[in-house]
């Protein structure tokens, strides 16, 4: 039971050959190309103003130092949400329920805003680790707390992610066999079931975008911090 429970996370091939670089890859392929016309369609249209809503409402409250960063959240945010949205098609596979995928895109954006921390304001950033007024006694316990609060920072990232999405599928898979399991006991049930699985889908639609949206939002703020 449990093995064809999670098999909706498994890897996808054909014959033999991964499927993911061809499900990575897809979604960039209904994007708009640019085009010389000073005149855009209604889709090219629509691309600009979430990407520039996007930026405007993620780089507001940062200071002008951290907003190089525009490019590198934007594409990640529309990268998230196309791989999130992605899972939610028939016989696809989500590159973003795996946890390696997330830790991979986590730590090393978050290894890059501490960094930039300690390079623009040492002082600043060691701060962090022991608040002003502290006993001496309790010196060694909070530095201890701090470093393992920032080191479990891109851990939260991933884990978040991962869980948000797997949960999701999980309760879509289970739901969706209960519709044709009890249509021939009670077809009356079996529709309020079918109802259900149509909500729990535009609720997976809202997580996928929601949760894309807060992996590059709490980076941002991580960023924030130390700027």
């Amino acid at each position: 039971m449990l093995m064809n429970l999670f098999d909706q996370f498994a890897p996808a091939t054909l014959l033999n050959i991964s499927l993911i670089p061809l499900a990575m890859l897809f979604p960039w392929l209904l994007l708009p190309t640019p085009t010389p016309q000073w005149k855009h369609n209604r889709l090219q249209t629509i691309q600009n103003w979430f990407i520039t809503t996007f930026t405007k409402q993620l780089f507001l409250p940062l200071n002008t130092p951290a907003h190089k960063w525009a490019f590198m959240f934007t594409s990640l945010l529309i990268f998230l949400l196309a791989m999130n949205l992605l899972g939610l098609l028939p016989y696809t596979f989500t590159p973003t329920t795996q946890l390696s995928t997330n830790l991979g895109l986590a730590i090393p954006l978050w290894l890059a805003t501490v960094l930039v921390g300690f390079r623009n304001q040492p002082s600043h950033s060691l701060a962090h680790f022991l608040p002003e007024g502290t006993p001496t006694p309790l010196i060694p316990v909070l530095i201890l707390i701090e470093t393992i609060s920032l080191i479990i920072r891109p851990l939260a990232l991933g884990v978040r992610l991962t869980a948000n999405l797997t949960a999701g599928h999980l309760l879509i898979h289970l739901v969706s066999s209960a519709v044709p399991a009890i249509f021939f006991l009670s077809p009356a049930a079996s529709l309020a079931t079918f109802m259900t699985l149509m909500l729990l889908m535009i609720l997976e639609l809202m997580v996928a975008m929601i949760q894309a949206y807060v992996f590059v939002l709490l980076l941002s703020l991580y960023l924030q911090e130390n700027t």
